[in-house]
């Protein structure tokens, strides 16, 4: 898809479409009122019946009159005051969806006055309208079908409108948002895959390919030096299934090279392929849905190949544990006592509540790779759903000052979270009868208990990001199709970039 930024009014640019972000209710003065008057009033018209609105993502499609655009989209952005860089990214997302089965090869969207609601201005608009279109283009059903009637449109060119506008700027805050928005459409594309489509062992493959376009080292540890390095909770984990696990590790850079800001970063993400929990086995009703218990996984090898292309050689590192939790003659068993790769030895009391264990040791092995920050990210929990809901994203840390640089790239990426508390109280709940501590306590507080049980294997700061609620959408959004969305993809590459020299 080309970009092009054009300095001109609005009522001079050729395009299939021409978007128009509504902010507030329609109020027709300004460029609004020239638009209006150019497309023979019809903008006023679809107002006054009802079906141009200031609703947040509500769309409505136009004659353009005399305009040289050949159809004119309107879309609520809400009320000024409330306008976000979400708000913004999931604009673009709902104008390309709106277009969905449309003929469309060239879409110009203006910024209007969007840009006098956000710091950073028309530049920051820019990065996140294009990075929403991108992101809005995504098709699932395009992954295993060769077309798709209602797809959104493949466009070849997308046309930024900001009139007196510094085009060199945009331009470039454009393209960041291309790149960050493709990467993000690479996370949901690996965790949508089938899980007879995508075991550890492809899962690895996809990986190596990652490394071999972008110049990333990679390392994939098999179930025998797994065992040598000590890794038993992956393993109690990974021998279940006939598909052999893989400890998947991505890095840019040099080993234990530090960056700007004096970190060496490591992302590690769950990557549980297919999940039925094992022993523990969960109902049938949504077990099809587990396929995407490897969205962290996705994510993080999406995010360190999206960082290697904004900014390459970014010293940062990607690991993902990536295993099935099958039912089988050699799948753990509750009451099994494992030893973790940092010496603790765990009860297994729950094979459900397997992302924690995979996950342990990978923090582990972070820090023994000379990991000095660390963000983990899991589809983990479906106590961070009820409690949270689909929109917002569960968070644990420790110490403060690194969740709070955390989430501060998530305010940059327009990612919402909210904080978790980590509560001491509630460790007692996990003491185990043979071990140092179990993997699943009682159900009160598990949603805090499974942070709890993270942090015991970690020593660096860290930053737990729950994506059970948010990693993929059951139904369609203005903004997005049914399954993964890429949710704290921006955040992490966000995170790395602010150490990028």
């Amino acid at each position: 898809m080309q970009l092009r930024i054009v300095t001109d009014q609005p009522w001079q640019v050729t395009a299939d479409v021409l978007a128009v972000p509504i902010v507030g209710q329609p109020s027709f003065d300004g460029g609004l009122a020239e638009l209006n008057r150019r497309s023979g009033g019809e903008l006023a018209a679809l107002a006054s019946f009802g079906e141009l609105t200031g609703k947040r993502y509500h769309a409505a499609l136009a004659s353009s009159g005399d305009l040289p655009a050949g159809r004119l989209l309107a879309v609520g952005a809400g009320e000024g005051d409330a306008l976000t860089r979400e708000t913004i990214q999931r604009l673009g997302a709902t104008i390309e969806r709106r277009l969905g089965g449309r003929t469309v090869h060239s879409l110009a969207i203006w910024l209007g006055d969007l840009g006098t609601h956000l710091d950073g201005g028309d530049t920051t608009v820019a990065e996140l309208l294009v990075r929403g279109v991108v992101e809005g283009s995504y098709e699932p059903k395009a992954i295993y079908l060769a077309a798709v009637e209602s797809a959104p449109p493949a466009l070849d060119e997308l046309i930024l409108v900001a009139p007196g506008a510094d085009a060199a700027a945009l331009t470039r805050a454009a393209e960041r948002g291309q790149i960050i928005g493709e990467g993000a459409n690479v996370a949901r594309t690996l965790a949508n895959r089938a899980s007879n489509d995508v075991s550890p062992i492809v899962l690895a493959d996809a990986a190596r390919d990652i490394a071999a376009r972008n110049g990333l080292s990679i390392d994939v540890i098999e179930p025998e030096q797994a065992a040598e390095l000590g890794m038993g909770m992956f393993l109690a984990i990974g021998r279940g299934s006939d598909n052999p696990p893989r400890m998947i590790v991505l890095r840019s850079g040099e080993p234990a090279e530090r960056d700007a800001l004096g970190r060496h970063l490591a992302i590690v993400g769950k990557g549980v392929c297919f999940d039925s929990g094992g022993i523990s086995i969960k109902p049938a009703d949504r077990m099809e849905e587990m396929k995407m218990d490897k969205t962290g996984a996705a994510t993080v090898i999406a995010a360190i190949e999206t960082v290697a292309r904004l900014a390459p050689g970014t010293p940062l590192l990607a690991i993902a544990p990536a295993v099935e939790n099958m039912p089988g003659p050699h799948s753990a068993r509750p009451g099994d006592i494992v030893r973790a790769m940092n010496g603790k030895q765990v009860d297994i009391t729950n094979t459900d509540a397997e992302g924690r264990l995979i996950l342990g040791d990978a923090l582990t092995y972070a820090e023994q790779l000379g990991a000095t920050h660390l963000v983990d990210v899991a589809t983990l929990t479906g106590a961070v759903s009820r409690a949270l809901g689909h929109l917002v994203t569960g968070a644990f840390g420790t110490p403060q000052a690194w969740y709070e640089s955390v989430i501060a790239a998530g305010d940059q990426a327009g990612e919402r979270y909210w904080q978790v508390p980590l509560i001491d109280d509630y460790v007692v709940d996990m003491d185990s009868w043979y071990g140092d501590l179990q993997n699943a306590g009682s159900a009160e507080g598990s949603l805090v208990k499974s942070g709890l049980f993270l942090r015991e294997f970690r020593t660096k700061p860290w930053v737990h990001l729950d994506i059970g609620g948010t990693g993929y959408f059951r139904k369609a959004l203005p903004f997005a199709a049914r399954g993964a969305n890429g949710v704290t993809h921006a955040t992490l590459v966000e995170l790395a970039l602010a150490g990028a020299r």
